[in-house]
């Protein structure tokens, strides 16, 4: 945490400053008031008689350096705010890039839940940590043990009382912080389950009502969250027992101090202004200790969140950048040489010694059972993982020797759930080139198939998309999605399962209108149905993770068994005579 510390570290030292003058202020005017009492009202020394021009003159003192005293302290809150705002801003900021660099297995293994509640709920308490430090551990160590010594000062036995009953009043501190600090680290946890099924359910609340589920997760978010408020009172019930029982030891020791008071009086070994100015500094230790109860109870609650962020920030990527940026002349010829790859956690292989090449310019079809290993092979072209075995190899480099952001710039990819930004229908497609013209918009627009319906929306490519597109139908955002893959100026072009929502119709004037507009660009195909896949130059077909054949429609319509029965479950028939018609 030093290291956000002290960035601005010359706001927390002028918080100290005035903190230190805002806490002097407190403890010089117990003493004024005690000459006041003394030397004004009972004119202790002066024979009994008063004194009124004492009285205006320690008064407007007084009320000077309580004037001070709120300058100093208003400036110590404005730089406290600085500190801590500034510091959870740059701790925010460093956890969202780290969060942006890690690979989908640790994405996995954290959670969308617990990463949101870390970046949100977890660094406002570091945050809160932090301003609580500054500012509340300088004014009550100050007020506490300045408003001890100034008690010696006053009246040793004074003193002696408040130093006796201090290791008590620790004691029952110490105590509840230890039973409460545990809770801290579940109460964030269980934050992270309520966000993780608040995140789902919105997601899937159209699966939700269309499956009548809404009582079931009504219930299920009902639990978590009783869980929650469960430790949540078990934290409040342990303060509720340490406020009460250090107010007692405390009103005991004022109620010691007016009794040793009352017995030195009577003996001429204190006066009224010395009783009353001890229980003014009894009183101001009072509020110093029950600050440092809410400090303790911020500070634990700040370092239990500052070990969840610890998780983030000190994570290391499991993918590591290579040095290599790519080369001016763009092939886009991809190849596997004998890559076998399983996913982390696991020892069951999802595909096992892949030997292909995939030549510049070609289009290369990839079908297979559900489940076979298609989208894990394309997801090792831009390092989505990395292969467990073998080697991916883009224009002849193994990818795991690219920056990682080279590689990818190579690549255009179309996923299988097209994922759309609450931006206009037009900044989601520049999303692939941010620089793009209008025109070269409307122009991936058109060869996606997608300017009809854009156009014909009342504000055009300026029409604004819902959240995670559900403004638009399923078609609607494939089609989006294919036209921000087409405007990037990749050399690799990657559909995965991208025209699942689409028309035969439409689907073929898509991969003519692809053809069209870019001949020299690599694109692999990822589809289920063969008439998204028989004008490639090459079909691969997989079966449990290998490759069962490579060739044209035509070759493996003749020599592929697996083929063969995929070609008859969808259109029936011999095969011969019936493929010109699909």
């Amino acid at each position: 945490m030093w290291n956000y510390i002290k960035r601005y570290l010359h706001f927390a030292i002028l918080a100290a400053v005035f903190m230190i003058g805002e806490v002097s202020m407190d403890l010089v005017q117990p003493g004024i008031m005690r000459r006041i009492v003394d030397d004004g009202v009972l004119g202790l020394d002066r024979g009994g008689a008063g004194d009124l021009q004492l009285i205006w003159t320690l008064g407007l003192q007084m009320i000077g350096l309580v004037l001070f005293g709120g300058l100093c302290g208003s400036m110590n809150n404005v730089f406290v705010h600085l500190s801590g705002q500034n510091i959870g801003n740059e701790i925010r900021k460093d956890a969202f890039r780290k969060i942006m660099t890690f690979s989908f297995p640790q994405l996995d293994r954290f959670g969308p839940g617990s990463l949101v509640t870390r970046v949100t709920n977890d660094i406002t308490q570091v945050q809160n940590f932090v301003s609580q430090f500054v500012r509340g551990m300088i004014r009550t160590t100050l007020l506490t043990f300045g408003s001890m010594y100034c008690m010696f000062r006053l009246n040793y036995e004074f003193g002696l009382i408040v130093l006796c009953a201090f290791p008590f009043v620790v004691g029952c501190m110490g105590f509840c912080l230890w039973k409460a600090n545990p809770l801290f680290t579940k109460l964030q946890a269980q934050l992270d389950t309520i966000n993780a099924i608040m995140q789902e359910d919105v997601s899937g609340i159209r699966i939700i009502k269309a499956c009548v589920r809404e009582a079931y997760e009504k219930t299920r978010f009902g639990k978590a969250n009783s869980r929650l408020i469960q430790t949540q009172l078990k934290v409040l019930v342990i303060f509720a027992f340490m406020n009460p029982a250090v107010n007692a030891m405390m009103y005991a020791v004022t109620a010691l101090i007016l009794w040793s008071g009352f017995q030195q009086a009577a003996l001429g070994g204190a006066t009224p202004g010395d009783v009353m100015a001890a229980v003014t500094y009894t009183t101001q230790m009072l509020n110093g200790i029950l600050m440092l109860v809410m400090l303790f109870q911020n500070i634990t609650r700040g370092m239990a969140s500052w070990k969840r962020m610890k998780e983030i920030l000190n994570s290391v990527p499991d993918l590591r950048d290579g040095n290599f940026t790519g080369n001016a002349s763009k092939r886009g010829e991809i190849t596997f040489q004998d890559v076998s790859f399983a996913y982390p956690g696991t020892d069951q292989p999802v595909l096992e010694h892949i030997n292909l090449t995939i030549h510049s310019g070609e289009t290369v079809a990839v079908m297979g059972a559900t489940g076979c290993g298609k989208t894990t092979l394309v997801s090792l072209i831009p390092r989505f993982y990395d292969a467990t075995g073998g080697s991916v190899l883009v224009d002849g480099v193994d990818v795991r020797a690219y920056q990682q952001g080279a590689l990818r710039e190579k690549i255009a990819s179309v996923l299988q759930k097209a994922e759309l930004f609450s931006v206009t229908i037009g900044e989601n497609i520049s999303w692939g080139k941010p620089d793009a013209s209008s025109e070269e918009i409307a122009a991936a627009a058109k060869t996606a198939q997608a300017d009809g319906f854009i156009t014909d929306a009342a504000e055009g490519y300026g029409t604004m998309v819902a959240e995670r597109g559900m403004s638009l139908s399923g078609g609607q955002k494939q089609r989006v999605s294919i036209a921000r893959a087409v405007v990037k100026p990749a050399e690799i072009l990657i559909f995965d399962d991208a025209t699942s929502a689409l028309d035969l119709k439409t689907e073929a004037n898509l991969y003519d209108a692809l053809g069209r507009s870019c001949p020299e660009v690599t694109k692999i195909i990822v589809a289920q149905r063969i008439a998204s896949v028989r004008r490639a130059d090459r079909i691969v077909v997989l079966e449990n993770g290998r490759i069962a054949a490579v060739g044209s429609h035509q070759e493996l319509l003749a020599g592929c068994k697996a083929y063969q029965d995929i070609y008859h479950s969808q259109m029936g028939g011999d095969g011969h005579g019936e493929a010109d018609e699909i």
